[in-house]
């Protein structure tokens, strides 16, 4: 006959008799979850300061606090930071290069890299920010390169004052290809580089298919291509505010430089090659 009252009532452990244990779970890049109080589903696109961001299947995307209120396939779960795994040998930069650990940091030279928009030097420091950053070398953004020769009158390049120049759609025949043969052949062509990609835009070079599409789509010439791209897609594209999402939205999906296009990751080697050669 079993006795019922043999057991310490009080041991450790009485309070979970019973109770179902929730698992957590890392909420890594495109995990489909559903937010149990808004019923809102969506895919892992972010992590930043233990809120996620979850994005829908109509491009919607929404900001949760990492923690319970999760299901996934109808089962709640917590959602936690991803553990970094340890790193098998040597770890590598977003850019494929070998990572540097504890190294000091070291002052800014005096060769730049420009770049033609913040949407651009934001894409080269997510992909390229560690390198860049060993080496001592600054992005800026100059907002267009119609005024590059003012600006390179102003920097007054030289052998330890080197400018490397990424610009968009340098293809032959463009005003692109027009402004960096001029610099070429000017006062500062040899310290001054000028390469580019041939997509109208850097979005462009981040591959279609970490968007779930097959190919960019082709916007007429009579329309702003950014909106044109965003209303093609089905995403909201009324104001630049949603311009700014959608850019938001594309670099989420960038990692490391296999997310790039070959035509960029070329160009901005290049560049980092060309202004840190002592």
């Amino acid at each position: 006959m079993q006795d019922r009252y043999s057991a310490d009532v009080l041991s450790p452990g009485w309070r979970d008799a019973g109770r179902k244990v929730i698992p957590t779970q890392e909420a890594m890049p495109d995990l489909v979850v559903e937010e149990v109080a808004t019923g809102f589903c969506g895919a892992v696109v972010r992590i930043e300061k233990k809120i996620v961001t979850l994005e829908d299947r109509h491009g919607q995307l929404r900001l949760f606090p990492l923690g319970g209120g999760f299901l996934i396939d109808g089962e709640p779960v917590v959602l936690v930071v991803p553990v970094r795994a340890a790193p098998q040998g040597r770890a590598r930069t977003a850019s494929g290069s070998m990572a540097v650990r504890d190294a000091p940091a070291r002052v800014a030279r005096a060769s730049r890299i420009f770049v033609e928009g913040r949407h651009d030097a934001e894409l080269v420091e997510k992909v390229w920010g560690a390198d860049l950053r060993i080496e001592g070398v600054v992005v800026e953004y100059i907002e267009g390169v119609d005024n590059l020769e003012e600006l390179l009158q102003e920097f007054r390049p030289g052998p330890t004052r080197r400018v490397g120049v990424l610009v968009d759609h340098l293809v032959p025949g463009s005003k692109e290809s027009r402004i960096a043969d001029a610099v070429a052949r000017g006062p500062h062509g040899r310290n001054v580089l000028v390469v580019g990609h041939p997509y109208i835009d850097v979005w462009q070079s981040v591959k279609p298919n970490r968007l779930g599409i097959t190919t960019w789509p082709a916007i007429p010439r009579s329309i702003e291509w950014k909106h044109g791209i965003c209303e093609a897609l089905g995403w909201p594209h009324e104001d630049q505010a949603d311009i700014a999402r959608a850019w938001q939205r594309i670099l989420g999906r960038v990692r490391t430089f296999a997310d790039l296009e070959p035509q960029l990751l070329g160009r901005v080697e290049q560049l980092i090659d060309f202004v840190t050669t002592e």
